[in-house]
């Protein structure tokens, strides 16, 4: 689970397999990406190993709160974002940057209220028009354990 920016400058290793991952079709992430949506894979950023150092930009959001996002210094490819719910304890991995992002279809598609006409959901994830109310029923039990333990940090 390695990946990093165009120029390898920047490359990371996921030490475990995300909590989950997002399909984010919301006009932000779509701005922000230049493509129809978004695939983050969620992970305790201490569990994602860096060699390079890469810039920290902030970058405005739709909740006001904002977002950081982490992007290569030469290329500046974004690689991964930490969002003001749990800070710079979480990262959220831009699937496309990982060597092989095949093995990380999202998990659940979130905003679609906002999504491109033309992108067809599949019909066994699930699909939330803003973000979905809960994790129960769509983050599985460990990883919504591995969520609680990261935010008691």
């Amino acid at each position: 689970m390695e990946g990093g920016c165009s120029c390898g400058a920047v490359r990371y290793r996921m030490t475990d397999a995300p909590m989950i991952v997002h399909c984010c079709h919301c006009r932000w992430c779509q701005r922000e990406t230049g493509s129809a949506f978004v695939v983050n894979a969620v992970i305790e950023s201490d569990r994602l190993e860096v060699e390079g150092t890469p810039d920290y930009v902030p970058t405005p959001s739709e909740s006001g709160k904002g977002q950081e996002i982490a992007r290569c210094p030469i290329c500046r490819v974004a690689l991964w974002s930490h969002y003001a719910t749990s800070g710079r304890r979480s990262s959220f991995v831009r699937v496309g940057t990982l060597d092989d992002p095949a093995p990380f279809p999202p998990d659940v598609h979130i905003f679609t209220s906002s999504k491109q006409p033309w992108v067809i959901l599949p019909d066994d994830v699930p699909v939330f028009a803003e973000f979905y109310p809960s994790a129960e029923g769509v983050w599985s039990d460990a990883a919504r354990m591995r969520w609680r333990a990261l935010m008691q940090r």
